[in-house]
């Protein structure tokens, strides 16, 4: 049976953080579409986007792996780090390179950030969720028992 250490994310945690990625993405994305920028610059951006998405997911998974003691490699573990702080970086020196007003930078930076963070509470809702959804049939069978004794 599993130890139940982390309480369960309620719903308006769940929400708020659906919330502010789909605020974070979509306004970033609709500042991409609406910008005075070449193509191939918007499609750096789009990139760095699902490239920083994806990154700190993955990071989120082996941290919280680590934490429950699955086995996470080291070369996974690290190259999950190198791809967050790449991802970071990659916007930061594309953001300081580009002919871009200071407040559009600051934008798509916080815009980003935003995306990060909320993709990293969307990913621990969802495996919280997940975690207490396996827990349940094993509730359900001691629900059973008790009564039957």
């Amino acid at each position: 049976m599993k130890q139940q250490t982390l309480p369960k994310p309620t719903s308006a945690f769940i929400g708020a953080s659906w919330a502010a990625l789909l605020l974070g993405a979509g306004a970033y994305l609709i500042g991409l579409w609406n910008a005075d920028m070449q193509l191939n610059e918007k499609g750096y951006y789009f990139t760095l986007l699902l490239f920083g998405l994806f990154s700190s997911v993955s990071l989120q998974k082996s941290v919280r792996d680590k934490l429950e003691g699955i086995k996470v490699t080291a070369i996974y573990y690290g190259l999950s780090w190198f791809s967050l702080v790449a991802a970071v970086a990659l916007l930061t020196i594309g953001l300081f390179n580009a002919t871009l007003a200071l407040s559009e930078k600051g934008f798509y930076a916080m815009a980003y950030a935003l995306c990060l963070f909320a993709a990293i509470a969307v990913q621990k809702n969802t495996r919280d969720m997940a975690y207490f959804a396996d827990d349940e049939p094993s509730k359900a069978i001691e629900a059973e028992l008790e009564e039957e004794l």
